[in-house]
């Protein structure tokens, strides 16, 4: 081979490889798409790099000499090898095994990893999932740090520099338990709403607003909020044995076993749920296979 590789690049190798295959410069030309003075003068190149004719010519074209001859097998392998890296890995769920690190809200665990990681574990059994609390102020460093691979999150907490993809939008609903005084009503009079008593999730579990009593305070109302809870499967459990009332995002408790839902009595904003990831995992096929199976399981239902 050459002395020195830097000046052997990859067109020369497959100039070789058709020359061999060829023995003509006018058909290798045409193999490569090459122009003839073009691979003419990359075959000096060649002659100079192995410090060898390679070919003679003869009245039928030209024959590779003995070197030419000893390279054929070894350029092939290295071209075929070259190939392979060039090309995509192929992704099979079946056989997968890695580790995938997700960031979630108690929310999301439940709405979305709970169904998603149903269908995961059906079609890929050897993907291993590490389920991590959200962190809005370390999302960033986690992601580049490769401590995440996927993050759920809403519009308003996402870095610009994430790829980033809507699961859905989510609206809020009022929920109690289906024996409550006043499950029976087919809607909550927002004089009787306000004075019942709330729990409300908290992310810090110490503050008794959020964003319903800030749509109140724009009509001059307020709610009895009695509890502040961090843990939104918790708080669905209060509903089941006590008297108290929350509003909730309505997938949290639609299909909630001893839960009644009504509308909440005013308006109140919902907010979206996106799935984000780093432009580290972006191009991976298993990660795209994992993103793709999951937009397939939400971003079609409403």
């Amino acid at each position: 081979m050459s002395r020195d590789i830097r000046s052997l690049d990859l067109n020369l190798l497959r100039t070789l490889d058709a020359l061999l295959d060829e023995r003509s410069v006018t058909r290798a030309a045409e193999k490569l798409g090459f122009t003839q003075p073009a691979v003419s003068g990359m075959l000096t190149r060649l002659r100079e790099s192995f410090d060898d004719p390679l070919f003679v010519r003869t009245q039928r074209g030209i024959i590779p000499t003995l070197r030419a001859t000893e390279l054929s097998a070894p350029v092939k392998s290295i071209l075929s090898e070259i190939d392979t890296l060039l090309q995509p890995s192929l992704f099979e769920p079946s056989t997968a095994e890695f580790t995938l690190s997700v960031a979630a809200t108690d929310y999301a665990l439940q709405v979305v990893l709970v169904p998603f990681l149903s269908r995961l574990r059906e079609l890929a059994p050897g993907i291993r999932v590490a389920i991590r609390s959200v962190d809005n102020g370390r999302v960033q460093t986690q992601f580049e740090r490769g401590d995440i691979d996927l993050a759920l999150m809403t519009p308003e907490t996402t870095y610009q520099d994430l790829h980033a993809r809507t699961l859905f939008d989510e609206t809020y609903v009022c929920a109690m338990r289906e024996s409550h005084p006043d499950a029976g009503r087919g809607t909550l009079e927002l004089e009787r709403f306000c004075q019942l008593d709330h729990a409300l999730f908290s992310f810090s579990g110490d503050r008794f607003r959020g964003v319903t009593d800030d749509a109140l305070a724009k009509i001059g109302k307020e709610r009895n909020v009695v509890l502040t809870i961090t843990s939104f499967l918790a708080l669905t459990e209060l509903l089941r044995i006590t008297d108290l009332i929350a509003v909730v995002p309505r997938r949290l408790v639609l299909n909630a076993a001893g839960i009644k839902i009504m509308p909440v009595p005013i308006e109140v904003p919902g907010f979206t749920k996106l799935a984000t990831w780093h432009e580290r995992t972006h191009r991976d096929q298993g990660h795209k296979w994992v993103r793709s199976l999951l937009f397939e399981t939400f971003c079609t239902k409403s």
